[in-house]
């Protein structure tokens, strides 16, 4: 037999049992050391000299009253008139003794609480109590044949040898089993996360009646469920998170989530001490590829196009960056045209080989006011039966990105100037507001869909970057790092706190939340990342042009053959002016703006200043009734 192999198995098995008795014993152990120390705090020196003083109170009061008894009682004895002057004053000296000895018992009781006898010394009186009475009943019930029957004696040497042994196991420090593929810091905050740490300094900290499990490691971190005992609520639990990271020594921009458990007195904490998509390379883009990895489970993150969306992330989040890939896709095929709106101009730059641009307040006018007249011709065109077009190269779906939203709210809010004679003025710049919300509301059956990007997710006060009624369409919500918790709970809904929807503790850059669905995780998503210089890189693709006199209202060409038809001289003849088809469509029968608005596709704007101009030139007119009619010079 191997005995050395044996006592190492023997030891081994022992210490694992040790171990696992021991978080049992520790509250029990913790709270023998606390009870300890605060009796040994209470007998100062002081406290002993009042003990002593109530002490002698106690004994010439009790003194006293007995003889005040004694007093009372030969008083009767001596004579039978309950009213004479001897047995009153007896009777009145007997109540005052006994009042005096009840306030002196009194003060002795608050002595002895002030100045208590040591735990130690209590143990062993509460055994003697126990175990004197136990040896002479089992002395008694015992006889020379039946030595057994001392029953009483043996449970309180066991009592005496549970007691020691709590306290024993309570104090050890077990040998803490962690994975070989922990780092330090994993290894020190397991250790600080295993039962008879936890318990022996929680309530240190405030955190008494919570018992955590050991640590298991995961591809996103360290993960333990507590237990929670007592008052405790998975909602109180998570209110401790400064107490929590604390009491662990974890770093303060270690992300650390807890939640509520599987059960009510339960919560889960979990530590991201690592993320599953490390090792995984996510810069530049390829068809077909991935938006992110989800740094919990490591499944790639896919955000499918022709979903309305609203991307937000502060200054230097890598908003721009992340938002690329999902650009890039919605550019890439026959039946996918991208049209960029940036007031900034920088990201427009980036993709005018594969993209319709709009930079300035009268290129993004022109360029929503097409997307509106696009989508009313695409609107008669969806079958019976169907809710959406069907996309093709000859009716592309289309995304239109606006980067950044403030700017294309303030550009919007441009004061107009009017013009006089021949000068027309400014043209209405709240069309470009109006034209986006309805392209939010009802273009998604048309297949023109809006992705609104900003980096001040706000809905009101200056500078907002969100209008409340786009917001309202949108079904797909990713946010990068947020400067506050109100503009995580701007993006993510009311629940966004409550849910763990916290964008403004996400890492800085390029860690965001998607929240596509309501059952939807907040876990973190490691994105994709593109430079300008990826973007630049990309082949050129066909953009998106409408052409208005052209009866499908779609033109598609790349953008080295649009510039070569644009310097190539030409002699057709001029085309149809928008006034002249405004004027021809209230001659076809057309009485509202919003008539002439559906036959002509041109946007509600421009159709406005065009009704002014041919009604101050006679051409128009208004009839009794408020319709438009055609003027007498028409006629």
């Amino acid at each position: 037999m191997d005995w050395k192999q044996a006592w190492s198995t023997t030891t081994n098995t022992t210490n694992t049992a040790l171990d696992a008795l021991a978080p049992v014993c520790t509250p029990f152990a913790a709270w023998w050391d606390r009870e300890t120390e605060r009796r040994t705090q209470l007998r100062t020196p002081e406290n002993l000299k009042a003990l002593m003083t109530a002490q002698r109170e106690h004994n010439s009061a009790r003194s006293t009253a007995a003889m005040a008894r004694n007093q009372r009682s030969a008083a009767r004895k001596a004579s039978s008139n309950p009213l004479s002057a001897d047995r009153r004053a007896a009777r009145t000296a007997d109540k005052a003794a006994r009042q005096h000895h009840s306030q002196a018992r009194a003060g002795l009781k608050a002595a002895r609480k002030n100045y208590p006898a040591t735990l130690a010394a209590r143990a062993v009186q509460a055994h003697a109590a126990h175990a004197v009475p136990g040896g002479l009943a089992s002395w008694l019930m015992s006889e020379a044949s039946h030595a057994l029957t001392v029953w009483p004696a043996s449970v309180s040497a066991g009592l005496i040898g549970l007691h020691a042994a709590g306290l024993w196991l309570g104090r050890r420090q077990p040998s803490v089993q962690l994975d070989d593929g922990m780092t330090a810091e994993e290894r020190r905050l397991a250790s600080r996360l295993d039962p008879s740490f936890w318990v022996q300094n929680a309530d240190a900290r405030g955190l008494s009646g919570t018992v955590p499990t050991p640590a298991k490691l995961t591809p996103a971190g360290l993960v333990s469920h507590v237990r929670l005992d007592a008052k405790w609520t998975p909602t109180g639990f998570k209110g401790k998170r400064e107490e929590i990271r604390a009491l662990l020594g974890a770093r303060t921009d270690l992300p650390m989530e807890i939640k509520a458990g599987s059960h009510g007195d339960r919560a889960t904490i979990t530590l991201r001490t690592r993320s599953a998509a490390d090792g995984i390379d996510l810069n530049g883009w390829t068809p077909g590829a991935p938006w992110g990895v989800d740094t919990v489970t490591g499944e790639p993150v896919i955000v499918p196009l022709g979903r309305r969306m609203l991307v937000a992330g502060t200054s230097g989040a890598g908003k721009s960056w992340s938002t690329r890939a999902i650009l890039a896709e919605a550019s890439e095929t026959p039946d996918h045209r991208l049209v960029v709106i940036d007031p900034k101009r920088v990201e427009a730059l980036n993709w005018k080989h594969r993209a319709r641009t709009a930079v300035t307040p009268l290129e993004v006018l022109k360029v929503t006011g097409e997307l509106y007249a696009e989508m009313i011709e695409r609107e008669a065109l969806i079958p019976r039966g169907e809710d959406v077009i069907q996309i093709s190269p000859d009716r592309p779906r289309i995304t239109v990105f606006v980067d950044e939203g403030a700017e294309v709210i303030a550009m919007s809010k441009k004061p107009r100037r009017k013009g006089t004679g021949d000068d027309p003025g400014d043209p209405d710049w709240g069309e470009i507001i109006e034209n986006l919300r309805s392209l939010a509301r009802r273009a998604r059956a048309a297949e023109i869909i809006v992705i609104w990007a900003t980096q001040k997710p706000t809905m009101s006060g200056e500078g907002h970057g969100i209008d409340s009624q786009i917001a309202g369409q949108i079904t797909y919500r990713a946010s990068l790092a947020l400067s506050s918790a109100g503009e995580s709970q701007v993006v993510f809904g009311q629940d966004a706190h409550e849910k763990g929807w916290h964008a403004h503790e996400l890492p800085m850059p390029g860690f965001a939340l998607l929240r596509s669905h309501p059952k939807a995780k907040p876990h973190h998503i490691r994105t994709r990342a593109m430079s300008p210089k990826d973007v630049i890189a990309l082949p050129d693709r066909p953009i998106w042009q409408r052409d208005s006199a052209g009866p499908s209202g779609n033109t598609l060409r790349l953008v080295k053959e649009q510039t070569a038809l644009e310097a190539a001289p030409t002699s057709a003849p001029t085309a149809e002016t928008n006034r002249d088809r405004v004027l021809k469509a209230v001659q076809d029968g057309a009485r509202t703006l919003r008539d002439i608005t559906d036959r002509t596709g041109i946007n509600k704007g421009t159709v406005s200043r065009e009704v002014k101009a041919l009604t101050a030139a006679g051409s128009l007119r208004k009839g009794d009734d408020g319709m438009l009619l055609p003027g007498r010079e028409a006629a």
